[in-house]
């Protein structure tokens, strides 16, 4: 199950609610203040599903106008996460605050301010690419005039400006997801949840959708990403959370968690004699070797003795490379496959 299964049927009951929202109130009727810099606030999440804790006392708080990268293997606790700050399931303990409103207790008030684009997308494929905007506004209550005015704007963000009035049976999976995060800011969100936006999408269509998510970034819009791309989260995440088994295990800018993990320089050496030569050689000159199939991952500071002795072999192929993102996440949360 996706963190977003019944997003959609989720805000569909706000219509109703979303003109009579109000602020989140203290014990004494007064507004509570709002925390103008913390746009979403998770503290000592607990989530057990029978006698199995999937979170496991799990903080983080996101900074209005950063992209916060969510990091972990299938089965790390991402989902629930999510769920649980979305007010789609219930906590066992903790607190969560998004967008000023405690979940679950105010989570309706919370999801109209919230925009999601969930891992699978969830359009109407019996309606045009405008009637999947509109018929969307509508859950949020509102009103026609507004969604004319704002729908072409969303169009042209993202590049669908030609295809206002096309069946969705005739889009690409790219223009679908491209659609999807449109719809996602229909309601003019706060925060804008991104699960695994660019899964199954060809390298263009990633691209197109990291210029669209750079765009609202500079805009000042603040994201909250879960993603299996390292790259992509290198390239988007102002700060990233990474989680194993419900639990928290490292948290920081990427650079900062690279630098603070990993050694910086890494040799990847390939082929059938990779094993073979790390074997005999690789644990003299590299600080660190991890051998996976077929390719050995040498982790160094100073690269030179490597490069000397793999320049001597002929037939060996290698790749030299600065330590990055995935590194760290392989260092962290281990190469076994998660299921």
């Amino acid at each position: 199950m996706t963190a977003m299964d019944g997003e959609a049927r989720a805000h569909a009951p706000l219509a109703a609610d979303a003109e009579g929202a109000r602020p989140h109130r203290d014990g004494a009727g007064r507004s509570a203040p709002r925390d103008a810099a913390t746009i979403l606030s998770v503290r000592g999440l607990v989530k057990r599903y029978g006698t199995q804790a999937v979170v496991r006392d799990l903080s983080f708080e996101i900074r209005r106008g950063e992209c916060f990268g969510l990091l972990g293997p299938n089965g790390a606790g991402k989902t629930t996460t999510l769920r649980c700050c979305l007010g789609l399931v219930d906590p066992d303990g903790g607190a969560i605050t998004m967008v000023g409103e405690p979940v679950p207790q105010a989570a309706r008030e919370a999801r109209i301010r919230v925009g999601v684009v969930p891992q699978q997308d969830n359009l109407d494929p019996d309606f045009t690419v405008t009637e999947n905007l509109r018929v969307y506004g509508h859950y949020f209550g509102i009103d026609r005039a507004t969604l004319d005015a704002r729908i072409p704007g969303l169009l042209e963000f993202a590049g669908l400006a030609g295809k206002a009035r096309a069946s969705l049976r005739t889009l690409s999976g790219g223009m679908k997801r491209r659609l999807t995060l449109a719809r996602a800011l229909i309601n003019d969100p706060e925060l804008l949840i991104l699960d695994e936006p660019t899964t199954g999408l060809d390298p263009q269509a990633r691209h197109l959708i990291w210029d669209g998510l750079r765009q609202l970034l500079s805009q000042g819009k603040t994201i909250l990403l879960t993603t299996h791309f390292m790259d992509e989260a290198e390239r988007l995440a102002t700060r990233l959370a990474v989680i194993d088994r419900g639990a928290l295990i490292a948290s920081d800018t990427p650079r900062a968690l690279i630098d603070a993990h990993v050694e910086p320089e890494v040799v990847e050496v390939y082929g059938d004699e990779a094993r073979a030569w790390a074997g005999a050689h690789a644990g003299d000159l590299a600080l660190r070797v991890e051998v996976s199939g077929e390719t050995a991952f040498c982790y160094a500071r100073d690269p030179r003795p490597l490069l000397d002795d793999l320049a001597t072999r002929s037939g060996v192929r290698y790749q030299h490379r600065p330590a990055n993102l995935e590194d760290l996440f392989i260092k962290l949360t281990g190469r076994e496959l998660r299921d």
